[in-house]
């Protein structure tokens, strides 16, 4: 069984944030999109889940947070995803030193690695922590264990790291494991550090050996000055929204069907095999594309 959504998108991808909790206090945070998270899903809830997944024609899972390394069980997590779901995280690295050979051993397939300033007090201004050293340490250790390709996530924020471009492509750059992912910060309020990126990837496009249309989303994949390059503009790329193939699940419980909404959100906490199947369906039924 395949789940298709009312705009025959299929829906072959889940992100499920599997705490609200972070170590860092990045100054752009938005949460994965949720307001007031509750207690985080039980290994128990996240087994149900991924057992449904499996059912429903889900091939990827992508594991967030919060920070998700802060959860003790989620090697149990990982381990729990069933075969032929490929397994992935987004993390920002700081305790992925010493997990990353756990992570692997356990089925994880790669990860990416939120990484916004390689200056350590521009890093400290954004995080609020001093933890910029342990980021790089788990880049190398992912590099090591084989979670690559390792996408090394960049928030473009206006006045604060735009002039960290060339220092963020020489880091990937002749490095096969390592491709760069600048994005654009989500506007959800007039924020004053949102960035365009339209001039800089307009940039990139010009100078590029080679531009590949990745098939999720119809994003491209630039291959410039020996580094791969990928922009990420989900507020103003109606590609994206339109060819979406993701739903999250909330660290507290909930179906998420768009990122940007918060009013079609469908409770699967406690909920298991067929009841929690239908749920799903349910969810896929209020999707729609943000930007129609």
């Amino acid at each position: 069984m395949d789940l298709h959504d009312s705009y025959g998108r299929p829906i072959s991808n889940l992100r499920i944030s599997v705490n609200s909790g972070c170590n860092l206090r990045c100054v752009y945070c938005h949460r994965e999109g949720e307001t007031k998270p509750e207690t985080p899903l039980s290994l128990e809830d996240i087994r149900a889940i991924l057992d449904v997944a499996g059912n429903i024609g889900i091939r990827t899972v992508k594991f967030t947070g919060g920070e998700p390394l802060l959860r003790e069980d989620i090697v149990e997590i990982i381990r729990s995803v069933p075969p032929g779901i490929e397994s992935s995280m987004t993390t920002n690295g700081t305790l992925l030193g010493s997990l990353a050979h756990d992570l692997r051993d356990a089925g994880l397939a790669r990860v990416n690695i939120s990484l916004d300033s390689l200056n350590p007090e521009t890093y400290k201004s954004i995080t609020g922590t001093g933890l910029l050293s342990d980021v790089l340490e788990g880049i190398e250790a992912a590099r090591d264990a084989g979670l690559t390709p390792i996408k090394i996530n960049m928030v473009l924020l206006k006045g604060i790291n735009e002039g960290e471009i060339d220092d963020f492509i020489h880091l990937v750059s002749g490095d096969r494991h390592l491709i760069l992912q600048i994005i654009e910060l989500m506007d959800l309020g007039g924020c004053p550090l949102h960035a365009d990126l339209s001039e800089l990837e307009e940039k990139i496009a010009l100078h590029s050996r080679k531009v590949i249309t990745r098939r999720m989303h119809h994003r491209k994949k630039y291959c410039y000055e020996g580094a791969e390059i990928e922009f990420v503009r989900p507020w103003h790329n109606s590609d994206f929204c339109n060819h979406c193939t993701r739903m999250r699940v909330t660290s507290d419980g909930k179906l998420k069907p768009c990122l940007l909404r918060d009013d079609n959100l469908v409770d699967i906490r406690g909920k298991r095999g067929v009841e929690l199947q239908q749920l799903f369906l349910a969810a896929a039924k209020k999707r729609e594309p943000y930007n129609k």
